[in-house]
């Protein structure tokens, strides 16, 4: 039998997936920041976002529902607030110009608010405000997409699976990254659990009816995390990113309008610069006085460690960028065929 997974060297597989998407159209800039934010999920483990995604993006970029070469306009309103015509663009390119235009007017005006309308999937939202974080603010970014999550009430898909991310910097530590989905579970999940022939959690997936079911094969959209509550919050982050600067994607899909079922995302992401609010340099040790607080508290169990958002993933960045990023079979599978069909060269797996 094929192994479970194949590990590849960080470096290496960054390099390889940067050669599929240049030999699939990407200018050079586009295509290694394409790489980067793909590979940076997967070196946090966050394996859903992460190089799995490649096959989905040269799909996207062969169809031509990604553009290759993207015109982005930027307009504003006001100083603090800009907005991005994506022009198709991969999320990854559109999100990754948002956050440095939020950071550059968050330093000019204290808060930096830029939206992105019409992109195409945009990966971890983590990325981009740890990037914003990484400059010294606190990074806020929500992104709503196409329909494709229960809502309570409704039968079949109704609202996006909207993410909702937070970072804030420390000091000598990782910064605090909150990055979570308004579903119970990821759609790539699903798919991660229907590969691995792994039944889902209760209560985390339903058939296209609206059922709930644990059989991964039967699954096609998640359930809202906390009910009523996920499945508001995303229905909010619709309104802040799509209906605010006139792209809405909700009523034009369920609307029956021509373009309404056109594969798109919008974006809002927001940067703070702690210097408007007072001392810039006390946030980082604050933050992290703040963190040594919390792990120092009682333990409900003394075998369990406490961390905080970010913490975790922070470590296996650390541990993958060492020894290699583990590929699942049929991801590496997926790979090895684009590598042929673009003829770019498979990197080596770590011997062992």
């Amino acid at each position: 039998m094929p192994p479970a997974k194949v590990v590849v060297p960080a470096d290496a597989l960054t390099a390889f997936t940067n050669d599929l998407f240049r030999r699939s159209g990407l200018g050079a800039d586009e295509a290694a920041t394409l790489a980067g934010v793909l590979m940076w999920a997967s070196l946090r483990g966050v394996d859903s976002h992460g190089v799995s995604r490649v096959p989905r993006y040269l799909e996207l970029l062969a169809s031509g529902e990604a553009n290759t070469a993207p015109e982005m306009r930027t307009t504003s309103g006001a100083p603090g607030v800009a907005v991005i015509d994506a022009d198709r663009a991969p999320g990854p390119v559109a999100l990754t110009a948002a956050a440095d235009e939020a950071v550059t007017r968050a330093r000019a005006n204290g808060v930096g608010a830029v939206s992105v309308r019409g992109t195409v999937h945009t990966g971890a939202i983590g990325y981009y405000t740890s990037r914003i974080a990484g400059a010294g603010l606190v990074g806020v970014a929500v992104v709503a997409g196409m329909p494709n999550m229960a809502y309570p009430g409704v039968r079949g898909a109704a609202v996006a699976t909207s993410p909702l991310s937070v970072a804030v910097p420390a000091r000598d530590r990782p910064p605090v990254l909150l990055d979570m989905a308004t579903a119970t579970i990821a759609l790539g999940r699903i798919a991660q659990y229907r590969a691995s022939g792994r039944p889902l959690p209760e209560g985390a997936a339903a058939t296209a009816d609206g059922e709930p079911t644990t059989d991964p094969a039967l699954a096609k959209m998640p359930l809202p995390l906390g009910g009523a509550k996920g499945a508001g919050m995303s229905l909010v982050f619709e309104l802040l990113t799509g209906v605010l600067v006139q792209a809405p994607i909700l009523a034009a899909f369920h609307g029956g309008e021509p373009e309404g079922k056109a594969h798109r995302q919008n974006a809002l992401l927001i940067a703070l610069d702690p210097a408007a609010f007072g001392d810039a340099d006390a946030l980082p040790d604050d933050v992290g006085r703040t963190l040594d607080v919390l792990k120092g508290l009682p333990r409900a169990d003394e075998g369990a460690g406490i961390t905080y958002p970010g913490e975790r993933s922070a470590a296996t960045a650390a541990e993958r960028a060492r020894d290699g990023v583990p590929v699942g079979a049929k991801v590496w599978q997926a790979l090895t065929g684009a590598a042929g069909r673009l003829g770019v060269p498979l990197p080596a797996p770590v011997a062992g």
